[in-house]
């Protein structure tokens, strides 16, 4: 079954296993998390592992979802980073009559294929689609938490705009920026650009615009000694890898679509730019690049600012050579 979040809140509770995947990882943690709360899993009920190690422990996760709970109430398996190389092991698993456990499977971008087929065309298995946020949904997420949390009123357009550029690639880091705005703003009832600018991500959102516009515009040090300040600030690999598939992805609407979306005016410049070197391959390979880059952080057991480093200066390297061809 393809479902919806409508779907997945009223159905949890009916279904053998779930996948859940997408671009939006805050997502995807977030609706997992939910799944287990809806479900009302205890700690000593649930078995958590990563798919890479799925093969290797496969009798024992097996052994585990098909015994009843010893100490009472529902049990929850979750397999988190699944491919379509998982496949044949999560379909014996969540079609088997034995089990007595929700699998709750968890997965990046996955295109059509094996894994996604099997739970969008499976009975009692279900899957559902975390895609990032786009302008309207942002908008309305941030009037929602903002008004919930703090009772905000308004939100000056500057303000919006700014959250909308920076915000909306990764759902947990989009309420964790909007919580630290509630805060700060305490007992008032509108919310100005200085104010969403005291409250920038701990990324550090303008070395962040400086790395990600910089270097689809083919500014080759600009980018690199803005990855430094971010590396250097403390910034997440995962996390700076998140933000690019993001921004990338708004770079293919653009490039596809011709629609622009709503840019700080900081960076519209360099993101005009990029919409007249990019074509819609080569951001697709850039995306695909990426789904490699966060593959390799997790398993190549290199550091991943090593291989974050090397992906950009590559990536800029190239963008570079697509902006002179384009003008020649």
């Amino acid at each position: 079954m393809k479902w919806r979040e409508a779907d997945f809140n009223s159905g949890i509770a009916n279904i053998n296993a779930v996948l859940i995947y997408g671009q939006d990882a805050g997502l995807v943690d977030e609706l997992c998390d939910k799944a287990i709360e809806k479900l009302e899993i205890d700690k000593g009920n649930l078995l958590t592992l990563d798919a890479n190690d799925l093969r290797e422990k496969q009798d024992a996760v097996f052994a585990e979802s098909f015994s009843p709970s010893m100490f009472g109430g529902r049990k929850a398996v979750i397999i988190s980073g699944a491919g379509d190389s998982d496949t044949k092991i999560i379909a014996e698993l969540v079609t088997s009559s034995s089990l007595c456990a929700t699998v709750i499977v968890t997965a990046g971008d996955l295109r059509i294929g094996s894994l996604r087929k099997l739970f969008e065309d499976g009975t009692n298995i279900a899957a559902i689609a975390c895609f990032n946020d786009d302008a309207k949904t942002l908008e309305a997420l941030i009037h929602k938490e903002l008004s919930a949390q703090a009772g905000i009123r308004q939100v000056t357009p500057d303000a919006m705009s700014y959250m909308l550029s920076h915000m909306g690639g990764d759902r947990g880091i989009t309420r964790s920026f909007l919580q630290k705005i509630a805060i700060y703003v305490s007992d008032k009832h509108v919310v100005d650009l200085e104010d969403v600018e005291k409250c920038l991500p701990d990324t550090a959102a303008s070395s962040a615009d400086d790395y990600m516009y910089s270097l689809t515009a083919g500014h080759m040090n600009q980018t690199m000694v803005a990855l430094d300040r971010l590396i250097y600030g403390g910034a997440d690999a995962n996390m700076l890898i998140r933000m690019l598939y993001n921004h990338f992805s708004k770079l293919l609407t653009a490039v596809v679509d011709g629609q622009l979306p709503k840019l700080f005016w900081k960076v519209a410049d360099k993101f005009n730019l990029a919409v007249k070197i990019w074509t819609e391959e080569e951001v697709v390979s850039a995306l695909k690049k990426l789904n490699d880059l966060e593959k390799a952080c997790r398993t190549s057991g290199m550091q991943p600012e090593i291989l974050i480093r090397d992906f950009s200066l590559k990536m800029v390297s190239h963008t570079a050579k697509m902006a002179l061809k384009r003008r020649g």
